[in-house]
């Protein structure tokens, strides 16, 4: 039997819930628990939980504050071209390994993980209530959803897939759209090339970017604004594995492949 991710098999149905709102996270807190405290009790193996990014980086301490960044003068030429915080755009410099862009104010970076987005990641919504404070993407999120992964199976018993997620816009496309940063326990991509299509041709280019899908599907049971960042997500138990895998990292594209660099 096939025991590719998805070979073979048929998804019935699927299902995608916003879990209660968890209190305001701050750095040192204890993420598990508070996921655990919220999740309901019939979580299981097969489950997927997709977490925002900002709890998962306020927990690991991974803010700034406007007032304590002095910035250097590539930030404050940027910021003068572009109308922007000059603080803000140091923040963005840091969070860099190099900016491919700077366009009406964005800032298209490569970050330090790889990822290429508007601002390397650095955000202010929803960052506190009293503003002055950015948030950055976590260090390592693959190691993050790991040990978030390993936390939540000690504590429930239960060991779900995990993904850390973040808006990232498209090239050619208007809009934001969710997708994994980290993740653990979760086959990340459903690779097709070499098996046939309906109609029995084989397939050449085809890899269904699971791990993305579902961070974007996670992202439709919430409002932006409803401190909702844990979303369960069923009927996936085809993807998800004992080990943690590859991580989002396999999702990422080696810059000998980007065309559009």
């Amino acid at each position: 039997m096939d025991r590719t991710p998805g070979a073979g098999l048929r998804l019935t149905a699927l299902s995608v819930t916003a879990l209660a709102p968890l209190p305001p996270v701050r750095p040192g807190d204890d993420l598990p628990g508070l996921i655990a405290a919220s999740a309901p009790e019939d979580l299981g193996d097969g489950d997927v939980l997709v977490i925002a990014h900002k709890v998962v980086s306020k927990a690991e301490g991974q803010v700034r504050r406007l007032e304590d960044i002095e910035p250097g003068e590539r930030a404050l030429a940027l910021a003068e071209e572009h109308r922007k915080d000059a603080r803000l755009v140091q923040a963005v410099l840091d969070e860099s390994a190099e900016v491919l862009r700077a366009v009406g104010g964005t800032l298209i970076c490569v970050t330090h993980h790889g990822f290429v987005c508007a601002n390397a990641g650095v955000d202010q919504s929803n960052a506190s209530a009293e503003g002055g404070e950015l948030v950055l993407l976590p260090e390592d999120p693959d190691g993050s959803a790991a040990r978030l992964r390993s936390r939540l199976a000690d504590t429930l018993g239960v060991r779900p897939a995990l993904v850390i997620a973040d808006s990232f816009g498209r090239a050619w496309r208007l809009g934001q759209v969710d997708v994994a940063i980290g993740a653990a326990g979760l086959a990340p991509l459903d690779q097709w090339i070499g098996r046939p299509d309906a109609f029995g041709r084989d397939l050449r280019v085809t890899s269904i970017a699971v791990a993305d899908a579902v961070a974007a599907a996670a992202d439709l049971a919430r409002a932006k604004d409803s401190l909702e960042p844990v979303v369960m997500v069923r009927g996936l138990e085809r993807f998800v594995t004992r080990g943690d895998g590859p991580g989002a990292a396999a999702l990422r594209r080696p810059a000998a492949e980007d065309l559009f660099r």
